[in-house]
């Protein structure tokens, strides 16, 4: 657990969470209504566990955490949020609203000051931090330009003290996954911008993590290329059961991703609404252009306005 640095306990220390389920946190008006739309009851069921039954132990849990930047600027204010395993949670919001420096507190790469951080599931270090189950997608792939798309991937192994030839299977299956099992010598000057965040993916994904925290991670891409990435990254949700914390500026993309919307307000960061999307899961090619679509981007649209306008979520 994480809390603010302090002589005394904080007001809002939760429960040891190694007996018994975490609390999850509530935030006053800041929920929705369950949105179901036109066939989504008689939707095909999927076999991924992380579609079809989300474990009701959370894997991350804030609870009123503010955090204050030494210039004085409050990036977050009270804000509570529990991850259950096998959701993907989009955090979205206009910028500003503090959804990077959340997904950074999340990972443990950030402090609060004050309120709690815990994370129930996983295994903490003598620093009170999450150790081996939690990975991070950046903004910019972040590649070593020196090593080959193998070496890249390779590195959380490498620093784990796994020897390359011992890794090498996990890491061949895990570029197949991404669809770079034909790229493993080529370097990061040899690839296009969806190929190189691709292998950001696959060397998060090789450690196999419980938790997949991912920082706006196609901003910068053409249309064509996100949309594709997007595919991508809801078939891998499917398919692996992994949790996703995903940030982003797009309406758009979090309704297309997410099982759950935290929708996020700014000056200070906080929750504004925080709502499941119960829409069909088989978002094939002809879903971007549904009527389930629509509606739900329609909803997703206008919660986003209510929290830029200062409105409460109803």
């Amino acid at each position: 657990m994480l809390t603010p640095p302090s002589s005394g306990p904080s007001d809002h220390r939760l429960r040891d969470g190694e007996k018994g389920d975490a609390p999850v946190p509530t935030n006053k008006k800041q929920s929705r209504p369950e949105m179901t739309f036109p066939d989504a009851e008689t939707a095909s069921p999927t076999t991924s566990s992380a579609v079809s039954s989300p474990s009701r132990r959370p894997l991350v849990v804030m609870d009123q955490v503010t955090k204050v930047f030494s210039s004085g600027t409050v990036a977050l204010s009270d804000m509570s949020l529990a991850v259950n395993g096998g959701e993907f949670v989009s955090l979205l919001g206009p910028s500003g609203c503090g959804k990077s420096t959340a997904l950074r507190i999340i990972a443990g790469l950030g402090d609060v000051s004050s309120g709690t951080i815990d994370w129930p599931s996983s295994r903490i270090n003598s620093r009170g931090l999450p150790e081996g189950d939690i990975s991070f997608v950046f903004q910019e792939p972040t590649l070593m330009p020196w090593q080959t798309v193998f070496g890249n991937v390779y590195l959380p192994l490498k620093l784990k003290g796994i020897s390359r030839q011992a890794a090498r299977d996990e890491i061949m299956a895990t570029l197949t996954t991404v669809g770079l099992e034909d790229f493993a010598e080529a370097y990061p000057r040899e690839l296009s911008g969806g190929m190189k965040m691709r292998v950001s993916i696959a060397r998060a994904l090789v450690t196999k993590p419980k938790l997949l925290l991912m920082d706006e991670p196609f901003a910068a891409l053409d249309e064509i290329t996100r949309q594709k990435l997007n595919d991508d990254v809801l078939r891998l949700w499917k398919e692996t059961g992994i949790t996703v914390v995903f940030v982003t500026h797009s309406v758009f993309e979090s309704a297309y991703l997410s099982s759950r919307i935290v929708v996020m307000k700014s000056r200070p960061g906080r929750v504004h609404a925080d709502f499941p999307l119960h829409t069909s899961l088989d978002r094939d090619a002809h879903y971007r252009t549904s009527e389930e679509y629509r509606q739900a981007c329609e909803t997703v649209s206008e919660t986003l306005l209510e929290a830029m306008s200062g409105e409460d979520a109803h």
